[in-house]
């Protein structure tokens, strides 16, 4: 609709638009889609938004599908932001909010981006799909592919939770579970996907997933006013919803809703599989491949993300930081937001908790502060990490 053209988020390389892509051509890195804004403020006014379907196809003038008939939706996003008053006093932070992400289709955040992903590949004439995934990617990626008529191949981990298995077979998807991590069945994606004629829609490995994601950011500011929080706490595997936010917060300056104030941005993940933290401590820009990944949280293992420098850049820009958390610290989290707030997070949504305890004991967050986390998915998806070791 508004789309100019998809640019390289590193070297910068120029790629038409409305086109099948995956990585640069020029450097294999993810390309972001670019819009004509100017043209997009005659459409897209935030007055009229109040008016406008519930849903993320409420930002259309800023996703990049050219025709309406080609949205697939399961009225994905519009999630709500609780105020987290109870959470907030025990933590120290009494303007706390949590964005719940669960109350998505597919009850998690990656409804968003393959909404949009599978949109586009409807519209690009796309087939047949194809996604690694350590969970709730694949169950997306399932039920969208099934609204849309188009088949899907998904590769998880062997000992990936077993509600994420049953949601991909009974929404029609072909399923195969391997030993190894997610970035052995990225592998494998890789290997077959010409032959067998798949597009891939791995994370960041194509450019539209990142549009869905970003929604969150203009969720956010609508929701709370058009001033956006001092700090956001985000769990991170692949990063797609950070570096969507920090996208998605840029065009709403150029569009005039914003202005300059940007949030610190706080990566969060699990001390057994943690490379974007420890290439932020070591002032790196780029993440080596973490070794032996290994986390309760499913989402949160991800060895070696593609858009590692993307997530740096916006953490440095912004001031933020990227923060360790056990599992034990993480699963304690589940239960309590869950006593104190009601909400059944995932193990990566919990996350958030002791990072935001880690940081206000360091003085990094103070009292004053308003402080986002976000739950990127249900707890009903994880009973095998809610073990008589760990519940109450």
């Amino acid at each position: 609709m508004n789309v100019t053209h998809l640019e390289c988020g590193l070297c910068g390389t120029r790629h038409e638009a409305h086109r099948l892509h995956n990585l640069c051509t020029a450097c294999g890195k993810p390309l972001l889609v670019r819009y004509d804004l100017e043209r997009a403020k005659m459409f897209l006014k935030k007055e009229s938004l109040p008016g406008r379907r519930p849903d993320m196809w409420r930002y259309r003038e800023m996703l990049p599908l050219e025709r309406d008939d080609n949205i697939v939706s399961l009225g994905e996003g519009w999630t709500p932001l609780l105020r987290a008053v109870r959470l907030g006093r025990r933590v120290g932070v009494p303007d706390l909010f949590i964005k719940d992400e669960s109350q998505n289709p597919t009850q998690s955040f990656k409804a968003r981006g393959m909404a949009a992903a599978v949109s586009m590949a409807k519209e690009l004439g796309v087939k047949k799909l194809a996604v690694p995934s350590a969970g709730n990617a694949a169950g997306a990626l399932a039920a969208y592919a099934a609204r849309a008529g188009l088949k899907s191949y998904i590769f998880m981990p062997r000992d990936t939770p077993r509600a994420n298995v049953v949601e991909c077979q009974q929404t029609g998807a072909h399923v195969t579970l391997m030993d190894g991590l997610i970035t052995d069945c990225g592998a494998e994606v890789g290997r077959r996907k010409e032959k067998e004629g798949w597009f891939d829609v791995s994370t960041l490995k194509e450019p539209y997933r990142i549009e869905g994601k970003k929604t969150l950011g203009y969720e956010l500011a609508e929701q709370m006013e058009w001033r956006l929080p001092d700090v956001i706490i985000y769990p991170t595997g692949g990063g797609t919803g950070l570096i969507g936010m920090w996208k998605a917060f840029d065009e709403m300056q150029q569009l005039g809703w914003i202005g300059s104030k940007r949030p610190r941005m706080v990566t969060v993940q699990a001390e057994g599989c943690a490379p974007i933290v420890r290439a932020f401590e070591q002032g790196n820009r780029f993440a080596d491949e973490f070794p032996n990944a290994a986390t309760t949280a499913s989402g949160l293992r991800v060895p070696k993300a593609i858009g590692d420098f993307l997530i740096l850049d916006a953490l440095r820009a912004s001031g933020g930081t990227a923060v360790a958390v056990s599992d034990e610290e993480l699963i304690e989290a589940v239960h309590d937001i869950g006593a104190v707030e009601g909400l059944f997070c995932a193990p990566e949504g919990a996350a958030c908790l002791p990072a935001l305890r880690k940081l206000v004991e360091s003085g990094e967050v103070n009292k004053h502060e308003r402080v986002v986390l976000f739950n990127t998915g249900s707890g009903v998806k994880y009973m095998e990490a809610f073990t008589a070791d760990h519940t109450n």
